[in-house]
This record gives C-alpha cells, structure tokens and sequence, in this order.
C-alpha cells in the first residue's frame, strides 16, 4: 500500500468522523441554530473558495469572474426547484453543471490571455451575468430577485441540521476530490503550468487543456456553492 492511499484513507477517515461528531452535536442541539447558520454559510463559502483556489490557487491564473458562477448555479438551482420541482440535490447538481457549461464557453477564448487581460476579462463576464440576471426578470426576478425558494426541508426543527449536514457532504466531497486530483498526474500537469508554462509546454504538456479542464472543474464547484446559497437563505 502507497503512502500516498495510506495518506487518502487517513483523511478520509478522519473527515468521516469529523463530520459525524459535528452533525451529532447539532442534531443534539448542543449546537445551537445561530451557530449551525453560522457554519453552514461558512461551509459554503469554503466551497466558494476552493473553486477559487484551483484556478488561481493552483493552476496560477488570475480569476475574478467567479461570483458570476456563483450566481449561475444558484438561479439554475432555484429555477429547477421552483417551476420544475426538480430535488433539491439534483438542482443543486445541474447547477454546478450549468455553471461548468458557462466556464467551459468563457474559458476558451479568455484562457488563452495571461495576467491581467485574462483578470479584465473574467472580471466583465461576472457583470455580464450580472446584467443578464437582472434583465432576465421572467426567469430570474429581475432586480428583485427569486423570492420564496423551498428549503432543504420543511420540517422546522430538522432545517438546520439537515442544512448543515448537506453543505458539509457537498464541502467533504469538493475537499476529497480536490485533494486527489492535485496528487494525480493531471494536477501535477496543473500545478507545472503554474509553475512555468514554457517549461510546461517544452514537456509535451498540453497547457491550454489543462487551464480550460480547472477553469470548467473550477466554474463547476463554485455554481455548486451557489446553488447550496440559493435553497438555504431562500432568495
């Protein structure tokens, strides 16, 4: 056995009981409902942030467009739940999925700037969508936004712990796969582009696939951020 499965299946045990315990203790109420909103608006944002993290983080390009996908997964998410009944955890998916698509169509022309061209430009699509979003009123509400979005759950005293605990498995699962991915061959061709593309390329390193591969991962986690958003705070 590797050290680095004996390293994967330590973390992921620890995380198994790590998420246990704590769920435990909100279910008990030995937590009480402040401080569970409270961690679970921080769980989603850490997934916001880790989406962050592999696009500028590891893969060292800077982008700031990524509230646009943010905002992507979440009226996708509150669209399907809303008007097409759709669960919340498979809305909460084709959010991020919707999210990915629209990565994957921006990062093909932008990813091929560097430094702060590419920041601009990622910086205008989050206004784009911002516009779009407010001008979409049929769909999305316009400036007023979505009101009235189901909670996870009904039920008024399991709301919080069933809150919790979904944005907990969703930010255990981003964590392990994050994880895993920058310890496999693709995330050491990702992090060699950050490093130094020419070097990169000069490997037979296929540079652009791997920034539009974490651009799209990247757009895809953090419409799962904002898809979680949407269904907890309501609007």
């Amino acid at each position: 056995m590797s050290r680095q499965y004996k390293t994967t299946i330590t973390s992921v045990w620890l995380l198994a009981v790590g998420f246990i315990i704590i769920n435990g203790l909100v279910a008990l109420r030995l937590i009480d409902e402040y401080t569970t909103q409270v961690l679970t608006i921080g769980g989603i944002n850490v997934i916001i942030a880790l989406s962050l993290n592999l696009i500028s983080g590891f893969t060292g390009q800077l982008a700031l467009g990524h509230a646009g996908f943010m905002a992507v997964g979440a009226y996708t998410t509150a669209a399907l739940i809303m008007q097409l009944n759709v669960p919340t955890f498979l809305a909460i998916l084709a959010g991020g999925l919707m999210s990915a698509l629209f990565g994957l169509v921006i990062g093909l022309p932008t990813l091929r700037l560097h430094g702060d061209y590419l920041a601009i430009v990622t910086l205008g699509f989050g206004e784009i969508i911002r516009v779009i979003m407010i001008n979409l009123s049929d769909i999305t509400g316009g400036p007023a936004g979505l009101k009235g979005i189901p909670p996870f759950t009904t039920n008024f005293f399991w709301r919080p712990v069933l809150s919790f605990a979904l944005v907990q498995l969703f930010l255990i699962l981003v964590i392990i796969m994050l994880s895993n991915l920058i310890k496999s061959s693709p995330g050491c061709a990702i992090i060699s582009v950050r490093e130094d593309e020419i070097a990169a390329n000069a490997m037979g390193i296929n540079v652009f696939y791997y920034k539009i591969f974490a651009f799209t991962l990247s757009a895809f986690i953090a419409g799962l951020g904002g898809g979680l958003y949407a269904p907890f705070f309501g609007y």
